[in-house]
């Protein structure tokens, strides 16, 4: 039984139709991220989940229970807030409890788990200062807190990390997937950030104009994104999306000539590759070089190639000109074929092309 259970949910305000029949599957215990770009809708599917919003369409269950008409006190979950969303004039004890003592738990349990709670999140030492006197890492800890002990098998979490500054961010992605591990709690995490999305997810939603584009777990969704749209926004740099055309000798980027990229059609089609898969060697695709960005570990190469702009992420320091020919080149299963007017994947066309050869 899947511990979250969305089918085909939408939100409308007038005219807007903000969410658009969403469904997915959230495992118990799993670690389910809401992955897209602002305004794609995935606080909204966050809020229609908690009960914060009512559902214009479709159906929530958690548990196994139709949670659709229930209000968010009655769904048996807990949320984290992107604000954090605490009292300023109560102590980190007191913000801690809050829930608790709302539910009349009794007080042996509520010093019972407060002590095992701080205890796991660092702040025992922390519990009579006030929000004010906190550091942000500190604050996001009280807010977990908040949602831990409350001890729901259900936790959701509304891009917790975006307040805090870059090593925090790192350091508190860690600290919640061990925290989500170790509790076995469902957990669905709202991010508009790859990073988070890839390093801390089971499975990604990735979301666009209040639809789903691809539902799958990480690794999948790098290795066969599904769309044009999903090869771009996972992967740094984003993968490279070159329009092809018909050549003599088979599909070939689009101005340029000689060499094929595969046997057969290429035009209406869009060749995606990814920086790292392509590699300088003496005899490939030609293109010039235009930039390079040294980065340390390596370096980012613009190159154009016909009327196509192709990214090369190279190792080390890449000791060439602005101007230079270059010759480029990836393995035939770094390929990915998209059409050009849907945006989709086509995977047929490559299969033709590895049967044709």
């Amino acid at each position: 039984m899947s511990a979250i259970s969305v089918q085909g949910v939408s939100k409308h305000w007038a005219a807007v139709r903000a969410v658009e029949d969403i469904s997915f599957e959230a495992e118990a215990g799993s670690f389910v991220v809401l992955l897209g770009p602002s305004g794609c809708g995935k606080s909204t599917t966050l809020r229609l989940i908690a009960g914060l919003e009512a559902v214009s369409g479709g159906r929530v269950l958690i548990g196994g229970v139709d949670v659709t008409a229930l209000p968010p006190a009655k769904r048996n979950i807990s949320m984290v807030f992107q604000s954090y969303a605490l009292f300023p004039h109560l102590s980190v004890a007191e913000n801690i409890l809050f829930g608790l003592k709302v539910r009349k738990v009794a007080a042996a349990e509520q010093r019972l788990r407060l002590a095992k709670t701080a205890e796991l999140l660092g702040l025992a030492k922390l519990l009579e200062r006030k929000p004010s006197e906190l550091s942000g890492g500190q604050q996001q800890r009280v807010a977990l807190g908040r949602a831990i002990i409350a001890k729901t098998p259900v936790c959701l979490m509304d891009e917790p990390l975006s307040n805090l500054d870059a090593q925090l961010r790192h350091d508190m992605r860690r600290e919640i997937r061990s925290l989500q591990r170790a509790l076995g709690v469902t957990m669905v995490y709202v991010t508009h950030d790859q990073t988070e999305a890839m390093s801390m997810a089971d499975q990604v939603v990735l979301l666009r104009e209040g639809r789903v584009v691809q539902d799958a777990a990480p690794a999948d969704l790098y290795a066969r994104p599904a769309t044009v749209f999903a090869a771009r926004f996972i992967g740094t740099p984003p993968m490279n999306i070159a329009a092809l055309a018909d050549g003599a000798p088979g599909a070939v980027i689009r101005g340029t000539q000689g060499r094929a990229i595969y046997p057969g059609r290429g035009e209406g089609l869009l060749l995606g590759v990814r920086p790292e898969d392509i590699e300088l060697v003496s005899n490939g695709v030609a293109a010039t070089l235009e930039s390079i960005e040294y980065l340390g570990a390596d370096s980012i190469l613009s190159c154009k190639a016909g009327s196509e702009t192709l990214i090369v992420r190279a190792q080390g320091k890449v000791m060439l000109a602005p101007g230079t020919g270059v010759q480029l080149a990836w393995p035939r299963e770094a390929m990915h074929v998209f059409d050009a007017a849907s945006g989709k994947r086509s995977d047929d066309v490559l299969a033709a092309a590895r049967a044709a050869a």
